[in-house]
């Protein structure tokens, strides 16, 4: 079993010697709904229930330990029951007991420091998970099978967050880099709302823009559509795809029609290699 030397340790018995080991390929973040320290969180997982994460976060930044890298933890369900062998290592964050809050400071520079020690210690990818088996970084209810009843955990705040600073942090603290913005394929965010509007059902041919298979590819990727189904037509089902990424994003109600905002675009983009134009 491996411990991070930047957390306090507080090991969990019995689980962390009869619990089965892991080769760990992907970090997945998660926020626990109570304002707890470190330490609440180990007394938690130890009385009162029979799942557990690796790591627990405080607000100032504080980083508690309770399961060996190499140990299966029982907080991101399938993500630790693959049959190769491989699992995530979890970490919940202190937060408000609806999880709406956002990161502090202090515990965005912790998970990214965790972030780049795991990318050395255990050579994980410096990239987001794009689907719910595939090495890297990720959040609670990026893919369903990570939780068994379902999940908004973490909030919409803490979402953007992990987009906007605490990966990107830890692909430059990493030493990586992403491909600059030129290189990139684009899409054009005006043209995709123009096609996702055409209505299939009613004029009976899905409006053809080429640059839309990036994005079908992108949610096929993500287990949201299926890979027949990419073809370079905005269609009703990559309408109904759409929208299943939106509401992973959070979104609901009109929000989530599976009409292509800037934002969704822009994160789908982030995560599987193309850039959005006007």
């Amino acid at each position: 079993m491996t411990w991070y030397p930047g957390a306090r340790k507080r090991e969990l018995q019995p689980e962390s010697d009869s619990q089965p080991a892991i080769r760990p390929t992907q970090l997945l973040f998660h926020s626990i709904a109570a304002p707890w320290s470190g330490q609440r969180m180990y007394e938690y997982w130890r009385d009162s229930t029979n799942l557990e994460s690796h790591f627990g976060c405080d607000y100032d930044g504080g980083l508690w330990q309770y399961i060996g890298t190499e140990t299966r933890a029982d907080a991101n369900a399938s993500a630790n029951r693959r049959p190769d062998g491989t699992g995530a290592v979890s970490v919940e964050t202190a937060s408000n007991l609806k999880h709406t809050d956002p990161w502090t400071d202090a515990q965005i520079n912790a998970l990214i420091a965790l972030g780049v020690w795991m990318h050395a210690r255990h050579d994980l990818p410096l990239r987001i998970c794009r689907s719910w088996d595939d090495p890297g970084y990720g959040y609670h209810r990026l893919f369903a099978k990570w939780s068994v009843s379902g999940t908004a955990c973490p909030g919409d705040a803490r979402v953007r967050q992990f987009h906007d600073e605490v990966f990107p942090g830890i692909v430059a603290g990493a030493g990586g880099s992403t491909p600059p913005p030129s290189s990139l394929p684009e899409v054009s965010l005006s043209r995709l709302i123009s096609a996702a509007r055409s209505n299939p059902p009613a004029s009976g041919t899905p409006v053809t823009y080429g640059p839309a298979r990036l994005v079908e590819v992108a949610l096929a990727d993500e287990g949201l559509l299926a890979r027949g189904l990419v073809d370079g037509h905005y269609g009703t089902a990559t309408v109904t795809a759409y929208a299943a990424w939106q509401r992973r994003l959070g979104y609901r109600g009109t929000d989530a029609d599976g009409i292509p905002g800037q934002t969704s675009l822009s994160r789908l983009g982030a995560a599987h290699g193309f850039k959005v134009i006007a």
